[in-house]
């Protein structure tokens, strides 16, 4: 009898892959395990954008409510200072934002017209650095207007991405933060300064 010239397989390694790839009771475990991450990483994208929406929607409510008091004469504008129009805002922000509004910049003042205010703008830098343009000063005030003049608010919040893997693609300051930002515009009714 003559030798077959091709190489002999070892049967046990042939037989031990062979039972290897036909096997499915581990399968189940290995598809869990590949579509876990995956999965973690939607649930985290979507808890993450919407708190950050409701704290943008707080933010927006607590900017029309401070709009409609300066509006309306019930908050005076003798009496209305960066630090007393921040504080107004951030009370009523307290509820989805970290103790005394860390990030909050606010800017009030009164216009000619209200193209004037339209042309209002602001830019972001870099390092997330907020600068105003089409105003004069450029820096952030709390002036309003008197009665029956043209005003307008802005209130910007760097407001932090919690989750470390989203915060390259959520963030919009390059800093880990993403600017929410509100804004209203209004002629002051007729009251008695």
């Amino acid at each position: 009898m003559s030798e077959d010239p091709r190489p002999k397989r070892d049967k046990g390694r042939t037989g031990l892959c062979a039972r290897f790839l036909h096997n499915r009771r581990g399968s189940t475990a290995i598809e869990f395990a590949m579509l876990a991450f995956p999965f973690a990483l939607l649930v985290f994208a979507i808890l993450e954008s919407c708190i950050s929406f409701a704290g943008e929607e707080v933010m927006a409510n607590a900017t029309d409510n401070v709009a409609r008091q300066l509006r309306t004469g019930q908050v005076r504008a003798a009496t209305v200072t960066d630090t007393s129009l921040k504080q107004m805002i951030c009370s009523q922000m307290q509820i989805i934002v970290a103790q005394n509004c860390p990030g909050l910049q606010v800017d009030l003042r009164q216009y000619a017209t209200f193209a004037a205010a339209a042309a209002a703008g602001f830019s972001i830098d870099k390092n997330g650095v907020i600068t105003l343009t089409g105003t004069s000063p450029t820096t952030f005030t709390a002036a309003p207007g008197p009665s029956e003049s043209k005003n307008m608010l802005r209130v910007f919040y760097k407001w932090p991405v919690m989750t470390n893997f989203l915060a390259m693609a959520m963030s919009n300051m390059g800093t880990g933060y993403t600017l929410h930002f509100s804004s209203v515009t209004w002629q002051n009714e007729p009251f008695n300064d």
